[in-house]
C-alpha cells in the first residue's frame, strides 16, 4: 500500500498555493482502524499562500480540529488572516468550527467568507451563531475571543490581500452548494463538492474546471451505488473522472469519501479509477499539493 508521502505533490521554491487535505470524509466522521489511511474526519481544506502570511480554508468538517492543533503549534506563529470559506452549510461542512482552537484566541482575524448570490450579512451570522451556545456547544460564539469578520461576495472576487481570484458557482444538491475556480499567478485550482450532475455531466462545472492545475472533486458513491441515491446530491467516481477529462485538468484529486468505504474500498477504487485518468487519486488526510 502507498504511504501518504508517496503521494504529495512536488514542492517547488516557487509555488502558487499549496493545498492541504484535512477532512476528506462525507456525510459523518468514521473512526476504527478500517479508515485510518485515508482518514474519517469531515470536510477541511486549507489553501496556504508562500509569499504571504495568509491561510485560507474551504469548509469547516471534523477536520478543521487538526488544522487548528497544527496552527497552534506552528513555530513561525499563526497566520495574521484566516480566511473560512464554505462550499455550503450541512452539518459535515461545518461540525468542527467549535473546536478550532484559533478561534479562541483575541490576537486572530478570522474571516467567515460565503460567496454566491443571496447570501447577507444576517443570515450567514444567523447560521454560524446557532450552532454554539444553548442546546448545541456550552460556549456561544461572541464568546469565543477572536475577532470575526462576516463577508459575503457575489459570484466573482478579487481578495486583494492573497493576489487570488475566486470565482464561485451554483451547482445542484439539497438545499444548494457551490463550487471555486482559484486563480493566482497562473496558476488554477478548481473545487467541486457535493454535487449531484444528474444523467449528463454539468457542464457550467466543466467550464470552472477548464485547464485547471489542480481539480478537487467529490466523489462519494460508484456508478452502481449512484443509481439507488438520486436526488442525495452526490456524485461518482466516474462522473469526476469524465469532468476532469472534458475539463482537460492536469490532476484530480477526488474526495468526500463515503463513510461506508474502508481503506480497503478505496485502495481498490483509486487503482481502477488510474486506468482511466492516470493523473488522479483518492484524498488522504494530511496529503499536500503544491501548484
Amino acid at each position: 500500500m502507498p504511504k501518504k508521502e508517496d503521494l504529495k505533490g512536488k514542492l517547488k521554491a516557487n509555488f502558487s498555493m499549496r493545498v492541504k487535505f484535512y477532512g476528506t470524509r462525507g456525510s459523518i466522521p468514521v473512526c476504527s482502524r478500517d479508515y485510518q489511511d485515508f482518514g474519517g474526519n469531515t470536510s477541511c481544506i486549507s489553501i496556504s499562500i508562500p509569499d504571504k502570511n495568509i491561510l485560507s480554508i474551504i469548509d469547516a468538517g471534523t477536520g478543521i480540529r487538526n488544522l487548528g492543533k497544527e496552527l497552534m503549534n506552528d513555530k513561525n506563529g499563526l497566520p495574521k488572516e484566516i480566511t473560512i470559506g464554505f462550499s455550503h452549510f450541512h452539518w459535515d461542512h461545518i461540525q468542527g468550527f467549535p473546536f478550532f482552537t484559533p478561534a479562541y484566541n483575541p490576537n486572530v482575524k478570522i474571516n467567515i467568507l460565503m460567496m454566491g448570490k443571496g447570501w447577507g450579512i444576517d443570515k450567514l451570522k444567523k447560521i454560524m451563531i446557532n450552532q454554539m451556545g444553548g442546546a448545541f456547544f456550552p460556549i456561544e460564539m461572541k464568546e469565543m475571543g477572536a475577532h470575526f469578520n462576516f463577508l459575503t461576495l457575489g459570484s466573482k472576487v478579487v481578495q486583494h490581500s492573497s493576489n487570488m481570484s475566486v470565482r464561485a458557482k451554483l451547482h445542484s444538491h439539497p438545499g444548494g452548494a457551490y463550487s471555486f475556480r482559484i486563480e493566482r499567478n497562473g496558476k488554477v485550482l478548481t473545487l467541486v463538492t457535493d454535487i449531484e450532475h444528474g444523467d449528463t455531466i454539468n457542464m457550467e462545472t466543466v467550464e470552472l474546471a477548464k485547464g485547471a492545475d489542480l481539480l478537487i472533486h467529490e466523489a462519494q458513491y460508484t456508478s452502481e451505488e449512484l443509481k439507488n441515491r438520486k436526488g442525495w446530491g452526490h456524485s461518482s467516481y466516474q462522473q469526476a473522472i469524465q469532468v476532469a477529462k472534458m475539463a482537460g485538468v492536469k490532476q484530480l484529486v477526488m474526495t468526500h469519501h463515503d463513510p461506508a468505504h474502508d481503506d480497503v474500498f478505496l485502495y481498490k477504487m483509486e487503482k481502477e479509477c488510474q486506468k482511466e485518468f492516470s493523473n488522479c487519486c483518492l484524498a488522504r488526510e494530511g496529503t499536500e499539493f503544491t501548484i
